[in-house]
């Protein structure tokens, strides 16, 4: 069964990093309290239950991947994020799903939890470093300095906190596994 991922276009390829282009898309997202593992699974679940039903008119909302996790930094409200994302700082994180393509913000159910906030970002370029396996603090923060390192030899501007993202479900062998690491970038 495939699961539905963002749109967008590679611009620059260095394999394991990626300048890409990503279609306007909608987020449902929530923000969290806890450790990163903590923050990913209870904003998850908050979001489950919106695509499985808890909306305005009970209707199911196909899933989609990545779940993406961002660090809120101290003055930003809610960052911009791609697939189901966590934001987080201080233990404040944002979790968000992108919903499948087909909904416009006027079509897309309205959650019943005021908790979930949909909203509609533009098109927007990110630069992002791959990898496989299981993740930790460790790993995520190893990685994102390897994608801040590459995006200076390239003069891309960071615009925005990392984004974590992860494709599969916890169940996946680990070598399966496909997280990224996300940077929006100034155009």
């Amino acid at each position: 069964m495939a699961i539905e991922e963002p749109k967008y276009t590679v611009l620059e390829k260095t394999i394991p990093f990626e300048l890409r282009s990503y279609a306007p898309m909608i987020l449902a997202e929530v923000q969290v309290d806890g450790d990163l593992d903590e923050a990913s699974s209870q904003g998850f679940r908050l979001i489950a239950a919106y695509i499985f039903g808890q909306n305005r008119v009970s209707e199911k909302i196909a899933m989609t991947a990545p779940v993406a996790i961002e660090e809120q930094s101290v003055s930003s409200k809610i960052a911009m994020t791609a697939p189901v994302n966590i934001e987080g700082n201080s233990g404040q994180w944002t979790v968000s799903f992108v919903m499948p393509s087909e909904y416009t913000m006027e079509s897309i159910p309205k959650p019943l939890n005021s908790k979930v906030v949909l909203r509609q970002i533009p098109t927007v370029k990110r630069a992002v470093v791959q990898f496989s396996g299981f993740y930790n603090n460790a790993k995520i923060a190893e990685r994102t300095v390897e994608l801040e390192e590459w995006m200076k030899t390239k003069d891309l501007q960071a615009i925005g906190v990392p984004k974590f993202a992860r494709y599969n479900p916890p169940w996946t062998l680990p070598f399966l596994r496909r997280n990224e690491i996300m940077i929006d970038v100034r155009d």
